[in-house]
């Protein structure tokens, strides 16, 4: 693999994973605080405050798209799009009892845009069933 690229996705895989981690937090802080393993969470226990989550998570954001503007087009898009499973997954937990397979999507982006990235597409025959199978 390019080292380049393998800089690009460990670093982008650390960033989109911690504003997932901090989007659950903002939605859940409330639930946090009633949940024995969860109440210790920096929002939940009110060690920091709303304004400044929202200003760590814009910070890995605007560092991801830092990662993203490297790529080609059409895994800018692609990037891009995974947004919304990072912004919803919180959501999932309230509306199904099988969160996890919305987590497994939303983490497994990153193998879409990995091969996009050096392919400059997706070959939806190769990547579709990777990408399901590991939900």
């Amino acid at each position: 693999p390019d080292p380049y690229f393998l800089g690009l996705f460990g670093a982008g895989a650390l960033l989109l994973r911690g504003a997932g981690c901090t989007v659950n937090d903002l939605w859940d802080q409330r639930l946090d605080r009633q949940v024995a393993r969860t109440k210790v969470r920096p929002l939940a226990s009110r060690a920091l405050g709303t304004p400044q989550a929202v200003t760590f998570l814009v910070t890995q954001l605007l560092l991801g798209l830092g990662i993203l503007v490297q790529l080609n087009t059409y895994s800018q898009l692609l990037g891009a799009s995974s947004l919304l499973l990072v912004g919803t997954y919180p959501l999932m937990k309230r509306v199904t009892n099988l969160p996890q397979v919305y987590l497994g999507l939303t983490i497994n982006w990153g193998a879409l845009l990995g091969w996009a990235a050096v392919q400059g597409y997706c070959d939806w025959g190769v990547v579709g069933p990777l990408y399901l199978g590991a939900a």
